[in-house]
């Protein structure tokens, strides 16, 4: 009976876990998503253009309060302003009314409202205009065109321009490009670009500072501003204040000596200027001027029409994708299905994901079909491992059984030798077994390599010398390692055995072991037969010997240099081989010093 929740084979599998049906999903909602976003995006461009429309009515109040600030610091009253309202009115869309504070009408660009707004759009008042529509105030809030008793007679102006043209070519006569500007008051000038401090230098050699020395007309307006500022100060009790040309005082001053400076200021220029006025901006219907958007119905039907469209093409180019998306994986699932033992492989037509996944597919399609061929060959190779001590145990007893053979201790110590044998490829093929399953059991404790090795060569010198092979060690000192005494003597002696099995007679097997950083080197070389090149990938591989003519008797099981693999992986080693047919053939296991966590872990 299958497992609960498990997925049936050749089932269908259910609509809500189709990939076609989650992409279809998820492509809805980004469908959605896209949408509002279209939405929102219309919705901040309408914002947007609601803004630049504000922006603009803020900049025609600005423009129309501009002009009438202006007008009011060059005219005494109103009575002429008429005109120039209607030409604002022409330029803004606007209707312009002028009234007195207490809201008595002084001009208007076309009839004058009977009902005017509640609140005015700004007072008019060339004496305390307001900065944030003329940025060119300064904090007193007088209006820079406001000059009154300081405007130069046409002969003051025409010295004045003189004397500017002259301080500009000794100027330009020194490298230095200087313009004129003349302010409202008609005084000129000078502006020079460059650094500050050459600046000074060559306006004091060229004498530029006597451009700022007050005409007599200019002399006689601050006379009369420094005596209403002094008649301040004495009021209030304060020290005196010198006030210049440019209106600033000569020193530091208190607050409530500056507001002294500011009320004289106004006072002095009071007659020169038209009085405050009331400004009102409206619509030609009369209402506040107020920016509008209006998004009609046929807009609507667009926005919606438009919205449907990108909905279905998602959808369409989403369901036809989907479609080739499915294609393969229909081919892979179709290929999975067949029967273990075919190894079907699919084409891979994309550089996709898909085309991926089909290319891991065929590699796993051909990983197992090697994983079962090599299968097959070690149940071949076991089966014959298997079968010759048994075979050899039971013809001896056949033979005893027929009475062929004395039961004698010659007979019963062959048995025995045969037993031997067959217990050892047994136990070999169970230590790779546990290996396999991550059961095998180690005991790691500090040891030294030097008297470890010393221990397995001394155990193998005796085979060495019957099989007429020198056997020599090369030992440096290393650092004490955590490992396994009796899986690492196991794997030693069993590269060792190999060695001395491969050496014809009057070779030499050299046990070796060095240190090379983290990493603890044992090497066995010797002086064999040597190993070919296309061999050596598979010198690791169970039963597998490199002459395929050896016998179990002089090559061994074939599962030593598998179990010595397994054994160095354990120890979170590496093991490796490099070998030159006839000459020599060298092992090397490369043991970390830090291992010891490793293990405690398994």
């Amino acid at each position: 009976m299958a497992a609960e929740g498990r997925v049936r084979p050749h089932g269908r599998l259910p609509l809500r876990r189709s990939l076609l049906v989650r992409l279809l999903a998820a492509s809805i909602t980004i469908a959605v998503c896209s949408v509002a976003a279209t939405a929102w995006l219309a919705a901040r461009t309408t914002t947007s253009a609601i803004q630049r429309e504000q922006g603009q009515v803020l900049a025609d109040d600005a423009q129309i309060y501009d002009t009438l600030v202006g007008y009011a610091a060059e005219h005494t009253d109103w009575s002429a302003v008429t005109p120039a309202l209607k030409r604002l009115s022409a330029r803004t869309g606007r209707h312009i009314t002028l009234t007195t504070q207490d809201r008595r009408p002084v001009a208007a660009s076309g009839t004058v409202s009977q009902q005017l707004p509640a609140n005015a759009s700004a007072l008019v008042d060339p004496l305390r205009a307001d900065p944030a529509l003329l940025p060119g105030v300064q904090a007193d809030g007088v209006d820079p065109r406001a000059v009154g008793p300081y405007r130069l007679p046409d002969a003051e102006r025409k010295e004045l321009r003189y004397l500017a043209r002259k301080l500009q070519t000794c100027l330009r006569g020194a490298g230095f490009a200087a313009g004129v500007t003349e302010g409202a008051s008609g005084r000129p000038s000078l502006v020079m670009t460059g650094d500050r401090g050459i600046q000074r230098k060559v306006g004091e050699v060229c004498g530029v500072f006597e451009l700022d020395d007050p005409t007599r007309t200019e002399k006689r307006a601050l006379d009369r501003l420094n005596t209403l500022v002094s008649g301040c100060l004495k009021r209030q009790r304060l020290d005196p204040v010198e006030v210049g040309l440019g209106f600033a005082p000569t020193r530091s001053v208190s607050e409530p000596e500056q507001r002294c400076v500011d009320t004289a200021r106004r006072e002095q220029l009071a007659p020169y200027v038209a009085p405050p006025a009331l400004l009102f901006v409206t619509t030609p219907a009369g209402t506040p001027a107020a920016p509008g958007f209006d998004l009609s119905s046929a807009n609507t039907a667009k926005v919606a029409g438009v919205a449907a469209l990108v909905l279905v093409l998602t959808l369409a180019v989403t369901v036809t994708v989907g479609t080739r998306l499915v294609r393969p994986l229909r081919a892979l699932t179709d290929a999975a299905r067949h029967s273990p033992q075919e190894h079907l492989r699919v084409p891979v037509t994309t550089n996709d994901e898909i085309g991926h996944l089909a290319a891991a597919f065929n590699d796993l399609s051909e990983r197992r079909e090697r994983l079962e061929d090599q299968r097959k060959a070690m149940v071949s190779d076991v089966a014959h491992e298997l079968r010759t001590p048994l075979s050899t145990i039971r013809g001896w007893l056949e033979a005893a059984q027929d009475g062929l053979a004395a039961s004698d201790e010659k007979f019963v110590a062959s048995l025995l030798e045969e037993a031997l044998l067959l217990q050892h490829i047994v136990d070999d093929l169970q230590h790779l077994a546990q290996a396999d399953a991550g059961r095998l059991r180690l005991h790691p404790e500090p040891l030294s390599l030097r008297e470890l090795l010393d221990h397995v060569a001394a155990a193998h010198r005796g085979r060495a010398e019957t099989a007429g092979v020198t056997l020599t060690t090369r030992i440096e000192d290393t650092p004490v390692l955590h490992a396994d005494p009796a899986r690492l003597r196991q794997s030693v002696g069993n590269l060792l055995s190999n060695a001395i099995r491969h050496t014809p007679p009057g070779g030499v097997v050299t046990l070796g072991c060095r240190g090379e950083g983290e990493v603890t080197v044992i090497e066995v070389a010797d002086t064999g037969t040597g190993i070919a090149a296309d061999d050596l990938p598979r010198v690791f591989d169970r039963f597998w010997r490199a002459d395929r003519s050896r016998s179990r008797q002089t090559g061994g099981s074939g599962l030593g240099l598998a179990i010595v693999r397994q054994l160095v992986e354990a120890h979170g080693g590496t093991v490796s081989v490099t070998s030159t047919p006839g000459r020599e053939t060298v092992f090397a296991l490369r043991l970390p010093h830090t291992c010891a966590e490793a293990l405690r872990t398994r």
